[in-house]
């Protein structure tokens, strides 16, 4: 998966995290034998109510959102959050990188008609109003980000969510999902998916003892080829995968440096060395020409001596699993989890 690289792990640049942890829009085809279909359910059938009433909420950033009724025209800019409406039964007017979103997020299918405004990271302002939006749904990492004042010179109400918390990765993408929720009136939704969420991850907890062999050790990574280099990517402590992975009973083995937001190192394959006698997961997208990252490293020496390797102890997440999104999502990567603890 080919990322631009993190430069100064103390990442000093809250823009920077944001372009650097969250995908980029190549195509994807699948890297494993199983690659994961679009979990969207068929909102026809949903019967939770959605509130009519006026709505009142504090967003991520302490900001007041007053709504006379529920938003039901949203513009969405990020990926995790697109994919929370969707899962709420609201289907955005608008949202920024369709492509991006449709190669990388499968939990939940983005209807076709839905307007593109550009890129994540610099929204078609003309466009994205003339979709006509009553509440654009943003991700930041300051309260004075620029996306914010630029919208609201337009007057359009913004609800400003988070985009990472590496004290609890679980709690910030429900209270992010919480949050969209509240302002769409979907409220009731939320509380029915929260619930399957909760319990998908109780159930799956229960059957990953007798799935785990040798060691209860992990390290999840993604990479990209850089030159001759391989640059490699750990999922430390705080990020949203390996969390799942410590909720579901395992140990996140990788102890380096990681970034402050979304708990993401950077390694070389010599790095890899401190993952000890950890099993390793990877994200098994492949890039447009069919390559894919962990195969640049399967002739090299050093790589070869990982105890994961030699047992045969690596493999890969199906592809098309989101490492960054929302409840669905994150029912994936519990299902990724267990299904390469089967093997």
């Amino acid at each position: 998966m080919k990322k631009t690289p993190l430069t100064a792990l103390a990442l000093g640049s809250a823009l920077l995290l944001a372009l650097t942890a969250c995908g980029t829009t190549q195509p994807t085809s699948a890297g494993t034998d199983k690659p994961v279909s679009a979990a969207s359910e068929d909102c026809s059938a949903d019967s939770t109510e959605t509130s009519t009433g006026a709505v009142t909420l504090t967003d991520a950033f302490d900001r007041k959102i007053e709504l006379d009724k529920p938003a039901e025209r949203i513009a969405v800019l990020e990926w995790q959050q697109i994919e929370d409406a969707l899962t709420l039964c609201v289907t955005p007017v608008a949202v920024a990188d369709v492509e991006g979103y449709n190669t990388w997020v499968k939990a939940e299918e983005l209807p076709a008609d839905v307007k593109d405004v550009g890129t994540r990271q610099e929204p078609n302002l003309d466009a994205l109003v003339a979709a006509d939006p009553d509440l654009v749904i943003v991700e930041a990492f300051v309260r004075d980000d620029a996306i914010i004042a630029q919208l609201e010179a337009y007057g359009i109400p913004v609800l400003a969510t988070l985009g990472a918390d590496t004290a609890d990765p679980l709690a910030q993408m429900l209270t992010t999902f919480d949050l969209i929720a509240q302002a769409t009136g979907r409220e009731d939704r939320a509380a029915v998916v929260t619930d399957e969420f909760e319990a998908h991850l109780a159930s799956a907890k229960a059957e990953v003892a007798d799935r785990v062999a040798d060691t209860d050790e992990f390290v999840f990574f993604d990479g990209w080829v850089d030159g001759s280099n391989v640059r490699l990517r750990p999922y430390g402590q705080g990020s949203l995968v390996g969390e799942v992975g410590e909720a579901l009973g395992l140990t996140n083995a990788w102890t380096g440096e990681v970034d402050a937001a979304y708990g993401l190192g950077q390694t070389d394959i010599e790095g890899m060395t401190a993952a000890g006698d950890a099993s390793l997961f990877y994200a098994g997208t492949r890039e447009t020409d069919g390559s894919i990252f962990i195969d640049a490293v399967a002739d090299n020496a050093v790589w070869k001596s990982l105890p994961a390797v030699q047992d045969k102890r690596i493999h890969a997440f199906p592809a098309g699993v989101w490492m960054f999104g929302g409840p669905r999502s994150t029912e994936q990567i519990i299902d990724a989890y267990l299904e390469v603890l089967s093997k």
